[in-house]
């Protein structure tokens, strides 16, 4: 049933009865209220420096110790409201990261930062190159994570539409050194593999400060075994084999499982240098240096048997799909220049380099006819040169001083994106040597030049506006593209503008409560690799789009927030409008299925989330947090769609990848200083990966089904130099599939020293 904005608010009356109720104390005299301790930080948030009017939400360093079982970066922000990480393994290198309106598919519909630098990877909008790069932050250098939700600050570019997360990482104030083990195992049972899968990782980070001069070296190494991430399946058991399973595809249609794919081994390295100086007591000057490798092989497992009872793949090429060797090596390079008068002006200075030096995967192009065995010829994809670019310029004008009736920021920005996809054939495919002609290629650039200027009004004690426009200009060119059939198109060039303004209003109406209005309007560019990407695996062809045109958005929130004894709580309604939405969709011709990135005229997501925090919860030490999100996601005009496996219709469905439901739950209680032991519940509802929503069959490869899984922890901690952990991730043992098979239970023990 659709709901209307102001309806989202009547859906919401059981959310908005709890949050009267924990409202009602602190609302209450306030010589009788318990307010949780002020905290006063030395150094500002992104969003407290420059007043940003978006709804935030914050996890600290000590909150992920206790709480999370934190194996890599992105596991952190697991319990944040609306937020999922699409992990599918320890050492994943596609988890892209979902928001209140955009799902797995968008990495392009939000932005991650680490300190200055951009670690989205906004070359691509999908769910495997597009994800951030998270292995160039370790969980031990985490010192905070804010997430700012929408699109309300003009700071920002379109791609902030579903959200921005920055991670803030430590520095050192003297001498420290520290080191952690972290030991990890997956037990795993899904069709015809049961196996256990381990991970091993080990940090270590040294740095000091000697003055004015500040500096930290970190390092990691991850040794992962991960479980199957594909099904091998077909549409018949080959003649003359015995041992497949029968099973279905997400559409219903015959798709029994022959073996598993893409059982992944990865070895991953990464070193980050951080190098500070305090120019002048408000000015200081950073340099930071990441480099991280990534060497993995994935292999499969078949099930079936020939005749004789020896393995074989039944001459199925997907089992060659599943099989690839993997090396990466990129670098990533940022200079700052920052000042903290807290006066009338300030500023910020930035540029960040990000580069795929070494970025290549071979894989077969078949399987032998009889056994199992693959062709010894293969395709070899490379990106090596790939890279991105940004400046950035901010300042900040206080014509009154600190807390005055106005405060200024503007800003300059420039982005430019280089994609360089070739893919060759292979003499052999196992040493990814003997090129013998190009099978693909796509290559092209885009870049951004924008400006931006935001003005925080007080209006009156407890009253404040926040107005802001951003404007950019886009353009993309050097497009080349080489088609698997030996089709060469030489790309025109395209640009666009846009001007996004931005208004909100807070309007704090009792101490500690306040309300706030906030829209914001917006543009997304097409990445380069929407544009000018060609791949193709096995009968699935993915051709780039050089027509595409920026998708345009309005997005409006509501938010009341406020503080409750030991705690506080908040309630948003949302409603983002999007037109010209880019969008994969697919048709079959002649047994081949091909994708292709289309503009759909209008979508429409919009909804309600509650979150809450409260220390104390009925007996001391426990604490407790939690959200719920609703979205309810409507494709409203979709001329273009073409379906590729029934004359269905589009309009009135589901955007893909939007679960209706997010609930996160999360209890930490400290009966001592020392111990804090902590149950955590992630829950998402119903979700379509088609425009069309067909694909209603779920717990089968390529599905998307809802989940509902339940995580533990307890940490010791001695003192500032010693603490261990032990958890357990998806205790109850939930089997699901978002598209690849997620991991099941796994068990998880760290040990960390300090001095």
């Amino acid at each position: 049933m659709s709901l209307s904005f102001a309806g989202a608010l009547r859906t919401s009356t059981a959310a908005c009865a709890l949050l009267a109720g924990l409202a009602a104390p602190a609302l209450a005299d306030d010589a009788a209220t318990d307010l949780p301790d002020v905290v006063i930080k030395e150094k500002p948030t992104i969003a407290e420096r420059f007043q940003l009017p978006n709804t935030t939400e914050s996890v600290t360093a000590d909150k992920i110790g206790r709480t999370i079982n934190a194996v890599d970066t992105e596991d952190a922000v697991k319990y944040m409201p609306s937020i999922f990480v699409r992990k599918r393994n320890m050492g994943d290198t596609q988890p892209v990261m979902a928001t209140r309106t955009w799902g797995v598919g968008s990495s392009a519909r939000s932005m991650v930062y680490a300190d200055d630098v951009l670690i989205s990877a906004l070359f691509a909008n999908n769910n495997s190159q597009g994800a951030p790069r998270w292995g160039m932050v370790t969980p031990e250098e985490i010192e905070r994570i804010d997430i700012m939700y929408g699109p309300f600050s003009a700071a920002y570019p379109g791609n902030s539409m579903g959200a921005v997360m920055q991670i803030t990482t430590k520095m050192p104030e003297k001498f420290e050194t520290s080191a952690k083990q972290t030991e990890a195992v997956q037990t795993f049972s899904n069709w015809g593999t049961h196996d256990n899968y381990r991970t091993s990782q080990t940090n270590a980070s040294m740095g000091s400060k000697h003055g004015d001069f500040a500096w930290l070296v970190s390092a990691g190494h991850q040794n992962s075994f991960a479980q199957p991430i594909s099904d091998i399946t077909n549409g018949t058991i080959p003649t003359g084999t015995r041992g497949a399973f029968a099973a279905t595809n997400r559409f219903g249609a015959n798709a029994p499982v022959l073996g598993a794919g893409a059982l992944l081994h990865t070895e991953q390295d990464n070193l980050k240098v951080k190098l500070a100086y305090d120019v002048t007591p408000v000015i200081k000057a950073t340099y930071t240096f990441g480099l991280w490798t990534n060497s993995a092989n994935a292999h499969v497992e078949t099930y079936l048997k020939d005749a004789a009872g020896n393995p074989t793949f039944g001459n199925i090429a997907g089992f060659a799909s599943g099989t690839y060797w993997l090396d990466q090596l990129h670098t990533s390079h940022s200079l700052a220049l920052k000042s903290d008068t807290k006066g009338n002006l300030d500023f910020d200075l930035a540029a960040t380099h990000y580069q795929m030096d070494q970025d290549t995967q071979s894989t077969p192009t078949g399987v032998t006819a009889t056994g199992a065995n693959f062709a010894s010829t293969g395709y070899l994809a490379k990106l090596n040169g790939t890279n991105w670019t940004t400046l950035d310029a901010k300042g900040i004008w206080r014509p009154e001083g600190k807390d005055g009736e106005h405060e200024l920021s503007f800003g300059g920005h420039y982005d430019r994106y280089i994609l360089v996809n070739p893919t060759y054939r292979i003499s052999n495919w196992i040493s990814a040597s003997g090129v013998t002609g190009t099978y693909s290629d796509g290559r092209g650039q885009t870049q951004t030049t924008a400006g931006w200027v935001q003005d925080v009004w007080r209006l009156q004690p407890g009253l404040k506006a926040t107005l802001g426009g951003r404007y950019e200009y886009w353009n993309a060119f050097s497009g080349y593209n080489l088609a698997t059939n030996g089709i060469s198109t030489v790309q025109p060039s395209m640009d666009a503008s846009a001007f996004s303004p931005k208004a909100s209003m807070a309007w704090e109406f009792v101490p500690q409560w306040t309300v706030t209005g906030s829209v914001g309007k917006g543009t997304r560019f097409p990445t380069v690799t929407e544009l000018y990407q060609t791949i193709s695996l096995g009968a699935t062809q993915s051709n780039p789009s050089g027509s595409l045109r920026p998708e345009r958005f309005r997005t409006e929130e509501i938010a009341i927030e406020g503080q409750i004894p030991d705690g506080k709580v908040r309630l948003s309604l949302f409603q983002e409008d999007v037109q010209k939405a880019m969008i994969s969709q697919s048709s079959s011709l002649n047994g081949t299925t091909t994708s292709y990135i289309q503009n759909i005229d209008a979508i429409r997501n919009r909804g309600w989330e509650l979150a809450a925090q409260k220390n104390h919860v009925l007996i001391e030490g426990l604490e407790f947090s939690g959200s719920v999100t609703y979205v309810d996601s409507e494709i409203l005009r979709n001329p273009t769609w073409r379906s590729s496996t029934s004359p269905t219709q589009s309009v009135g469905k589901h955007a893909p990848n939007i679960p209706d439901w997010r609930v996160t739950l999360a209890a930490t209680y400290r009966p001592i200083e020392e111990w804090a032991m902590s149950a955590a519940m992630r829950y998402s509802g119903t979700q379509y990966s088609t425009l069309d929503n067909t694909d209603t069959y779920h717990n089968v490869y390529q599905s998307f089904d809802s989940f509902l899984v339940v995580d533990l922890r307890t940490q010791y901690k001695l003192n500032d130099n010693f603490e261990a952990a032990f958890g357990i991730d998806n205790v109850n043992n939930c089997k699901y599939y978002l598209f690849h098979p997620f991991p099941q239970r796994t068990f998880i023990g760290e040990l960390k020293v300090k001095w």
